[in-house]
């Protein structure tokens, strides 16, 4: 049976997409979906152009409103805002385990592009690392 998975954040625009994009890249046989409570118009061209550094291509995904999962049953949702900043989304639909793994939202960054772009890197990268872990942990097939 397939594991199903929901990432939470409240744009929907960076960290959750390169969370759900590392997820597929990682196991083509999950089902990953990415949502937000208050979803941007675009997923953030620099989170596409980092995560394409990484070979995974998000430039098709789009950000959802959460509400779009209610009806449906996920085995993890997992919250990826920065809970110092910001109120992390809840789903109230039918989902066995919640986890929260947190990361500052490169959306937020300020200096030069190179100055952003390192900050949508490291981003991606602790992304990445925490992500594999979880899978590692909890959806690989041992």
């Amino acid at each position: 049976m397939k594991k199903s998975v929901l990432i939470l954040c409240t744009g929907n625009s960076c960290r959750s997409q390169m969370a759900e994009g590392f997820l597929r890249s990682f196991d083509t046989s999950l089902e990953v979906f990415s949502a937000g409570t208050k979803p941007a118009d675009a997923v953030h061209p620099m989170a596409i152009k980092v995560m394409r550094e990484e070979w995974v291509d998000i430039s098709t995904h789009k950000p959802i409103n959460v509400d779009e999962f209610l009806e449906k049953t996920f085995d993890y949702v997992i919250s990826v805002c920065d809970g110092a900043r910001e109120s992390c989304p809840t789903f109230i639909g039918d989902v066995t385990h919640r986890l929260h793994i947190g990361f500052e939202d490169p959306a937020e960054a300020t200096g030069t592009k190179e100055e952003i772009l390192a900050v949508f890197r490291r981003v991606r990268d602790e992304i990445n690392v925490r992500f594999r872990q979880f899978y590692n942990e909890n959806l690989s097939v041992k």
